[in-house]
This record gives structure tokens, C-alpha cells and sequence, in this order.
């Protein structure tokens, strides 16, 4: 579903990788920037087993020395489970309209 979206977004699908293959890169990576996204980079997936998203694969996210998430709110996911992600030592929130986030970050890198 999510390679869908990529390839009509014009990302090559040789510069994707699967999940089982990035996770392992998350603990030498600097910055992650999670985009709209919330149960598939929920630790309670693998960190409670009581949860009903338990066993889920998810990105490891929360393994990187600095996570950024852009969200609208700090409303929760599909699955309407909250994500201890958001409350990490190393996370930070970016609430607000990703688009509009993206396109002001991106102006101020060029």
C-alpha cells in the first residue's frame, strides 16, 4: 500500500526498502522525519504486549538519536491507540499542516 503511494509520488521503488531492512539502520541514524504517520511507528506494537496493535511490524523509529514528528494534533491513529513515541526523551512534536511544514523546511535548506 505505502510502495503505492511512494511510486505514484514519483519515488523510484530501487531507493525503498522494506521495513525488516531499515529497522536495523535506525540505531546509527541521526534525524528521522515521520511524516503523518502514527501506528506504524508506535513502540507499543513491540513494547507492550497487551496492546492490540502487539506484534504489528512497525519502523523503529524511536531507535534514532532524534525523531521529529509531523502531525496535525497529537490525536491518535487508526488503531485509536497512543503512541509512546511521542513522549520520548528524543522526540520532538512539529504539529501542523506537513505540507505547508515540508515546503517552509525545504526553503530554508536551499
Amino acid at each position: 500500500q505505502l510502495n503505492v503511494l511512494l511510486a505514484e509520488a514519483g519515488v523510484p521503488y530501487d531507493v525503498v526498502e522494506e521495513m525488516e531492512e531499515i529497522n536495523d539502520d535506525f540505531n546509527d541514524t541521526d534525524v528521522v522525519l515521520v511524516i503523518g504517520a502514527n501506528d506504524t511507528v508506535n513502540s507499543a506494537a513491540i513494547d507492550d504486549p497487551n496492546s492490540i496493535i502487539a506484534g504489528m511490524p512497525v519502523l523503529e523509529v524511536w531507535n534514532a538519536k532524534n525523531v521529529i514528528i509531523m502531525k496535525r494534533s497529537m490525536a491518535q491513529g487508526y488503531a485509536g491507540v497512543e503512541n509512546p513515541v511521542f513522549f520520548k526523551e528524543n522526540t520532538d512534536m512539529l504539529l501542523g499542516d506537513a505540507k505547508q511544514t515540508c515546503d517552509s523546511l525545504n526553503a530554508k535548506i536551499e
